[in-house]
Formats: structure tokens, C-alpha cells, sequence
């Protein structure tokens, strides 16, 4: 019994292990690049991807690497994706990136730091502060509950 128990721990653990792998692989399926709109931007010295209209266009900026804040943005009952946020990204000596028209997924390469991000949409802000470092990217996501 007590190998009994120390296998199905195995199988346990190797499956927990395996899972956020299989969640990555998933992402992975082919792009047809020829709707892809997606370009690297550059404003005050920070690296930026907005967009992710279409299934394609989201997929290959999921599939970006190098950025350190990932930010999505949807609406209504439905998460749909929306493109029509004012963002604003600033630290303690204030704004580092201001973006119109920006979404549903922004991608961000900040250094180092704590930054408070403001999303507006119709009016209506929804704010988040967050850590940056040097490991995994930080995932905020903002959703309004109408679509207006």
C-alpha cells in the first residue's frame, strides 16, 4: 500500500508539472501571418505590442517574448476583446507610457520597478499597481462589465 501511495504521488506530480506545459503548447498553433498587423513600438524608450484583433493577430503576440508586462482588456458578459482603451503607465516620477486607441492586448518591456497603470474606457477607469522585475512577465487584466 505504501508504494501504492508513493506512485500515484509520482503520477500526481509529474502531471502537475506537465500541465502549464501543455497549456503553453496550445499557443503554439500555426499563425496565418498574412492579417497579422502586430509591429514593435517605441515610445519614451519602452518597448510596446498593442493589438490582438482576430484570432491570429492575438496569437502572435501571445507568442511574444521579451515583454515583462502583459495587459488584456475586455468588456460585457462575454470577455469579449475590445481595442479602444486610453492607457497610461507611470512610476513615482510619473507617466512612462500614454497609449489611445491601445488593446485588446498590450504587451510592455519596463525596467525594473513598481508602475500604477490606468485603463479608461468610455470614461470609466479601472486602475492596478504592480511590481515589475526581471522574471516572469506580470498579467493584468482589465474588464469593464458594459460595452457601451
Amino acid at each position: 500500500m505504501k508504494y501504492v501511495h508513493a506512485f500515484m504521488l509520482s503520477l500526481v506530480a509529474v502531471g502537475v508539472l506537465a500541465f502549464p506545459a501543455m497549456l503553453n503548447a496550445a499557443s503554439l498553433d500555426p499563425i496565418d501571418t498574412t492579417g497579422v498587423q502586430v509591429q514593435r513600438q517605441e515610445q519614451n524608450g519602452i518597448s510596446y505590442l498593442s493589438g490582438g484583433i482576430g484570432e491570429d493577430e492575438a496569437k502572435a503576440i501571445q507568442q511574444t517574448t521579451g515583454y515583462n508586462l502583459h495587459m488584456t482588456f475586455s468588456v460585457g458578459p462575454q470577455d469579449e476583446y475590445i481595442p479602444d482603451v486610453q492607457l497610461l503607465i507611470q512610476n513615482a516620477k510619473g507617466p512612462v507610457l500614454t497609449l489611445s486607441q491601445a488593446g485588446p492586448l498590450v504587451y510592455v518591456q519596463l525596467p525594473p520597478g513598481k508602475y500604477t497603470v490606468v485603463a479608461t474606457r468610455n470614461g470609466e477607469a479601472r486602475r492596478d499597481v504592480t511590481d515589475v522585475g526581471s522574471g516572469a512577465a506580470r498579467n493584468l487584466v482589465f474588464h469593464w462589465n458594459e460595452a457601451n
